[in-house]
């Protein structure tokens, strides 16, 4: 006779107790005692051939648990073998409920608990609004039948409680959990586990608020009632310890945090043993706060620690060994050793391989930090590939409305970023905000991180409305969830500041940074590293007003608070000294910008190794000294170190590296090796299109920086083709109204001037203030530089008025952003200084520069290059005025204060040489002009080089010294070098050149060989009609020139047509040109007496009205 089968109701309680059991010894003794019961009625229900609705209900409670233990254990191969299907768990759940409504006729306690456990599945999908509907259903059951006041409703409140966490509403998510703890004060004894267990949820929500005070209150009322109902040396009390310990790191309280993380692991060592699982967790804590505070050595030293423990005890092929090989690539990437991070990802992934299926969700996220990786280097191309294939794993697993894939399309919209893909760029950031509204609501505060990310593209964008319209909207979410004093309104104002600071609105940018520092004074503690931040980006601010004092002062208020936690050799206090060295670069003191960045070096090297792109960028902030200083080599020299580490570290391909080339380019330009620049240029052009493409902004910006090399060349149609060239991009892909059109525009407007046609100058520079206008505003110190360019064109034109008045509108800009006691307002006085020298308002100008010297001597001490420039004007007004012995002074305070800043080899310098030697050549002190002549010469050769312009003009004007002693052959072979040059650094119609066949026209002239000086000013004129019009005082002065030959020969008819022709373009000229006016009407009317001929009486009037003006 067979074996009596047992009766379902009987196996049911069998079942119920070993599953109570199980939950009573997880809530006690934890997970590890409890899986031998969930396990056991596991076996027995699967060993059943019949089942019931209850016994199903019991199997998924079970399956669920032992789920959660194995995922928190991140035992993810046997997590695996228990995560179902959720819509086969929901058809299982629904058809229970259909079944016990048919067996109970109406809903009941049971069917109750199916509607919460159907809740619990949706809340493991992220359907939180569905799970808040089922809790609520199942609540409303649990109500009728058991009163408000039982524990069943209030578990039910603190999960109702969890969703609203889940999704940002933490305001409703304290209600719930203050409902669940009313009951369970009621109910339970004060010193309950589950009371612990409301606390410690309600601690969550602060920590997530940012409120850490109440955060760590919560916490400590958990710890209290865990110490007294299960004693010191219970793993909930470690638990507690490791939370208050998250908080204070996140309040960058990192001591107070290692203790409370030793605490945990001293529990946990003394109950699991020194080899256990969670002693290794507890190290992995302790090296995140290290890695928060950059200390990398000591970070790397607990993940290895942590190996040390799992590696003998999971084996080498276990997921959590791949979690800990995932951490050490996140420190070397904070190292920027990125082939260190992606070889540590590789590690991980090929553990993930084995022992996950290939498209589980952890190698998807393995993909995409690897792929982030990529686009710290600078591999677009690879990084975009690694994160479409992540994101094709969470598509096929998650369902395409998983948090995870917002996360996804979010670091794709990163490197679209990068790339000036700003169309996909967006697109991508709009799928990921669609994702995060539909899952977490329209109010939830991840929502504002994807906002603040748009306004950086909408920034590169030139979308300033868009950029405002973003902030508004993450202020408002963050207003109704988080209060007005959350720290991450502090993020929000940060961001703002940066967007003023594009703008140049200076003091808007430290408003704004001020409203955060007092959140973050008030929320974290005085000593926190993001306080120190918050300095030093004010400090940045002050250094853009030219308030360096302040500037230094933020800096130094930063260290106060970084070198006590983080001591003297941490990356952190190298980037301040970094920072310091660059406002001291700014006010031109280079020997302490040099001073700061080498203890910067000294730090980096130290922490960070010789090869690390840290170390690039301060030889480069040196190398920019250097090139100040006039010390190319050395600068050059500089750079080639700093572009050896990029190489190096970052392959050959990084757009690290077009910054460098860039500068290279600057110095080779300043050098006068054009071709060596372009080639630079040309260097940092293949590297941005092999990134990017060709049509992207960073292409538009080398052409212009190439555009600016052929200017100084003299190349003004090659120069106008690359910026037309980087305008078709940028028009392309920002729009016909970003700012980098508009200094497109100026550049193209610069060319044009060089070139003297004026009239398209003024049009390129009004279409680029249109632009400024509409995207900054009219108070941009961008509107002001111009509006000098504009200025020094109208002077040209002999347009005084308009001038001067576009000056004033731009010494009003300069007054209104920087004060009336800024080097950019001290500068504005300069031009307006050298207009007035120009109209021979010389008492005037000599007011202006005076103006500028009390607000340079004021901010900048008395021993700035800028104060030495202000004396070399004041010296070339005084020369005009002829009061030669006060320009001399003026020359000698320059040329001091030039070689105490600059050093004795400066190119300034050397222009200060070459107006001393024009003095003594108009005092007749010809052999001090030579000399000085030659010192320039000297200092010029070892600066430049032998082949550039300036030598050339060198040669030119000792060829004319020369010339004044009567010795003529040599007058001659400088005149001869000088066009060598200048045919070989420039294009043949180069202004230069015309100078110099004037020069040698001179000489001819002097030596009364008539016709070889005429074809020497006939080719200075063409090559001045060619680049400056025919109205330029210059072509006057050739013009003349020929008058006076053809005069010597007796030729009086061409005389008089070429002294017309210099007169009429003088009566356009500006004031200090027209005082020549007199005397070519006084030589058109000896012209006249020689032929017997009428002198016209409007040339007589004419003669008596400049006179009358002249006087």
């Amino acid at each position: 006779m067979g074996n009596k089968q047992s009766n379902p109701s009987t196996i049911y309680k069998s079942l119920k107790l070993l599953y109570t059991t199980a939950v009573r010894c997880q809530n006690i003794h934890g997970d590890q005692q409890a899986l031998t019961y969930y396990i056991q009625a596991l076996n027995q229900i699967q060993s059943m051939h019949l089942t019931t609705p209850n016994i199903e209900q019991l199997h998924y409670d079970i399956v669920r648990n032992l789920c959660d233990i194995y995922i928190r254990q991140l035992d993810i191969t046997q997590a695996n073998k228990f995560i179902g299907d959720y819509d086969g768990a929901l058809f299982d759940h629904e058809k229970s409920i259909e079944m016990k409504l048919k067996i109970y006729g109406h809903e009941v306690l049971d069917i109750s608990d199916s509607y919460f456990n159907i809740g619990n599945v949706y809340k493991d999908q992220g359907k939180y609004d569905d799970a808040i509907y089922m809790y609520e259903k199942s609540l409303n059951i649990s109500l009728t039948a058991l009163g408000d006041n039982h524990p069943i409703i209030a578990t039910t409140y603190s999960e109702i409680g969890n969703i609203y966490s889940n999704q940002g509403n933490y305001d409703s998510a304290i209600y719930m959990y203050e409902k669940s703890l009313k009951i369970q004060w009621s109910t339970l004894s004060g010193n309950h586990p589950s009371i612990a267990m409301t606390y410690q949820n309600m601690a969550i929500v602060y920590h997530n608020q940012s409120r850490y005070d109440d955060a760590i209150c919560m916490y400590e009322k958990s710890l209290k009632i865990f110490l007294l109902t299960l004693g010191n040396n219970d793993p909930s009390t470690a638990t507690t310890y490791l939370n208050i310990a998250n908080v204070y790191s996140d309040q960058g309280q990192y001591d107070d945090a290692i203790c409370m993380y030793n605490k945990s692991l001293k529990i946990v060592s003394l109950t699991l043993g020194n080899n256990h699982p969670s002693t290794a967790i507890t190290y992995q804590y302790i090296a995140d706060v290290y890695l928060d505070q950059d200390k990398y050595d000591d970070a790397i030293c607990m993940y290895e620690k942590s190996l040390q423990i799992d590696l003998p005890t999971l084996g080498n092929n276990h997921p959590r060994i791949a979690t800990t090989y995932n951490r050490i690539a996140t420190v070397y990437e904070h190292q920027s050793k990125y082939n260190y991070a992606v070889s540590m990802y590789e590690k991980s992934l090929k553990i993930q391989f084995s022992t996950l299926c290939y498209n589980h969700p952890s190698i998807a996220t393995t993909y995409s930090n690897i792929g982030t990786v990529y686009g710290y280097q600078g591999n677009y191309d690879k990084a975009v590939y690694m994160l479409e294939k992540s994101f094709k794993i969470q598509s096929s697993t998650l369902g395409n409305n998983h948090l995870s894939i917002a996360t996804t399309c979010n670091n794709l919209a990163v490197v679209y970023d990068y790339q000036g893909k700003f169309d996909k760029s967006i697109f991508m950031y709009e799928k990921s905000l669609k994702i995060q509204l539909s899952t977490l609501g329209n109010n939830h505060p991840s929502i504002v991180s994807t906002y603040n990310n748009m306004v950086s593209v909408y920034s590169h964008q030139g979308k300033y409305d868009d950029v405002r319209c973003m902030f508004e909207k993450s202020i408002k979410i963050q207003l109704s969830t988080l209060g007005n004093n959350h720290p991450s309104f502090s993020t929000t104002y940060h961001n703002m500041a940066t967007v003023d600071l594009h703008y140049g609105k200076y003091n808007d940018a430290i408003r704004m940074f001020k409203k955060s520092l007092k959140i973050e004074l008030s929320t974290l503690s005085n000593s926190h590293c993001s306080i120190a931040a918050t300095y030093i980006n004010m400090g940045l601010v002050y250094d853009y007003q030219g308030k360096y004092d302040e500037a230094i002062c933020m800096c130094k208020k930063s260290l106060k608070i970084t070198l006590p936690i983080l001591g003297y050799n941490h990356p952190v206090i190298g980037i301040t000294y970094n920072n310091m060295g660059l406002i001291y670069y700014d006010q031109d003191k280079y020997d302490e910008a040099i001073c700061m960045y080498e203890k910067s070096l000294k730090i980096s090297l130290s922490v960070l190794g010789s090869h690390h792109p840290q170390i690039a960028s301060i030889y480069n902030n040196i190398g920019s000294v250097y090139e100040n200083q006039g010390k190319y080599d050395d600068a050059i020299c500089m750079y080639e170190k700093s572009l050896k580490i990029q190489l190096l570290t970052l392959g050959n391909k990084h757009r690290s590296l077009t910054n460098t080339y860039n500068n290279m380019a600057i110095v080779y330009s300043n050098q006068g090796k054009y071709n060596d620049a372009i080639c630079m240029h040309e260097k940092s052009l293949e590297i941005n299109i092999s990134i990017f493409g060709y049509n992207h902004p960073n292409i538009a910006i080398t052409y212009c920086n190439m555009g600016l090399v052929y200017i100084n060349q003299g190349k003004y149609d090659i120069a106008v083709y690359m910026c037309k060239k980087s305008l078709k991009i940028n028009l392309s892909i920002l729009g016909n109204n970003h700012p980098h059109i508009a200094s497109t525009y100026s550049i193209i407007g610069k060319a044009y001037h060089f070139q003297g046609k004026y009239d398209e100058a003024i049009r390129m520079y009004e279409k680029s203030l249109k632009i400024y206008f509409s995207t900054l505003g009219n108070n941009h110190h961008k509107i002001a530089n111009i509006y000098n360019g504009m200025g020094l064109i109208y002077e040209e034109q002999g347009e005084y008025d308009n001038a001067v008045c576009i000056l004033e509108k731009s010494l009003k800009i300069q007054l209104s952003t920087f004060g009336n006691n800024h080097p950019h307002t001290a500068a504005m006085y300069q031009n307006i200084g050298l207009l007035y020298h120009r109209q021979g308002r010389y008492e005037d100008a000599i007011c202006m520069y005076k103006k500028s010297l009390k607000i340079s001597l004021s901010t900048l001490g008395n021993n700035h290059s800028s104060i030495a420039t202000t004396y070399q004007n004041l010296g070339l007004t005084y020369h005009e005025q002829g009061k030669y012995e006060d320009a001399v002074c003026m020359y000698k305070k320059s040329l001091k204060m030039y070689l105490s800043t600059l050093g004795n080899n400066h190119f300034s310098i050397a222009i200060t040489y070459n107006n001393l030697a024009n003095i003594y050549d108009c005092q007749g002190k010809y052999d001090n002009a030579i000399f000085l002549y030659k010192k320039m010469f000297k200092i010029q050769l070892s600066t430049v080089g032998k082949n550039h312009p300036s030598i050339a003009a060198t040669y030119n004007n000792m060829g004319m010294v020369y010339f004044h002693l009567g010795q003529y052959d040599i007058a001659d072979y400088m005149n001869k070098e000088s066009l060598k040059i200048n045919f070989s650094a420039l294009r043949i119609n180069h202004p230069f050149i015309a100078s110099v066949y004037h020069n040698k026209g001179i000489i001819l002239e002097y030596q009364g060989k008539y016709d070889e000086a005429l074809c020497m000013y006939e080719k200075s004129i063409k090559l001045r009609l060619s680049t400056l019009g025919s109205n330029h005082p210059r072509i006057a002065t050739t013009y003349n020139s020929k008058g006076n030959i053809y005069y010597s020969q007796g030729k009086y008819d061409k005389a008089i047509s070429f002294f017309k022709k210099t007169a009429a373009i003088l009566v356009k000229a500006p004031l200090q040109n027209r005082q020549y006016l007199d005397q070519i009407y006084r030589n058109i009317a000896v012209c006249y007496d020689k032929l017997n001929r009428y002198y016209p009486m409007d040339m007589r009037w004419i003669s008596s009205d400049i006179r009358s003006r002249m006087r």
